[in-house]
């Protein structure tokens, strides 16, 4: 009886398999605030891609209805929203949409929040009455912001303590002063975001 031939082993008859792709993990954050406070510039400021961008000029048709106060020689509107994204590797991607400013825009927040980890609010020390509607639309579906109080229109009299006092900002909320146009103060907001979000999720005291 003729010897049977020699099994193959299993590592030589099986094809080797490519590694699976990174399919990298995304986090939607919302740009909030009053009108004409710096959310378009923000998101344009920090994205590593071309913004979207759905600004109009404003027309005599918005007479009486948007509110120009310090921002007279404003000239566009977002209409519907800014996005922009960060990647921040391979494994983490983070989308950001800024919303529009506008009361009559206002109903759109609510398709824009959902699925969004956490937020920015951004405010004017010259108009912070603007930003109370952000920030109550946070505080009210529970999910974590961060502010931003923009500085780029170039002066600022009042103290941090006064402008916390002025928005009633829980203690817990970070705030952070700066210059929304600047790459660096942006990412910043941002890495306090996070840092925000992981010391609620880990039930450690915020400072």
């Amino acid at each position: 009886m003729a010897p049977s031939a020699p099994r193959p082993s299993s590592s030589s008859s099986l094809p080797s398999r490519a590694p699976a792709p990174v399919v990298p993990a995304a986090v939607k954050i919302l740009i909030a605030g009053g009108f004409g406070v710096g959310k378009t510039t923000l998101v344009g400021a920090v994205s590593e891609v071309a913004p979207l961008r759905t600004e109009e000029y404003l027309t005599r048709a918005s007479e009486g209805v948007d509110d120009l106060s310090g921002v007279d020689n404003k000239e566009t509107t977002t209409v519907a929203l800014d996005f922009g994204r960060i990647t921040v590797n391979p494994e983490l991607v983070v989308y950001l949409f800024g919303t529009p400013g506008q009361e009559r825009f206002w109903f759109m927040w609510n398709d824009l929040v959902n699925g969004a980890l956490g937020g920015v609010v951004i405010a004017d020390t010259r108009r912070l009455d603007t930003s109370f509607a952000s920030i109550d639309f946070f505080e009210s579906r529970g999910i974590p912001f961060v502010v931003a109080i923009n500085c780029f229109h170039g002066h600022n009299t009042r103290t941090a303590d006064e402008i916390r006092a002025a928005l009633d900002l829980d203690p817990q909320v970070p705030m952070l002063i700066g210059d929304v146009r600047v790459r660096t103060f942006g990412r910043d907001l941002l890495l306090a975001l996070v840092d925000h979000l992981m010391e609620l999720s880990a039930g450690a005291p915020v400072r």
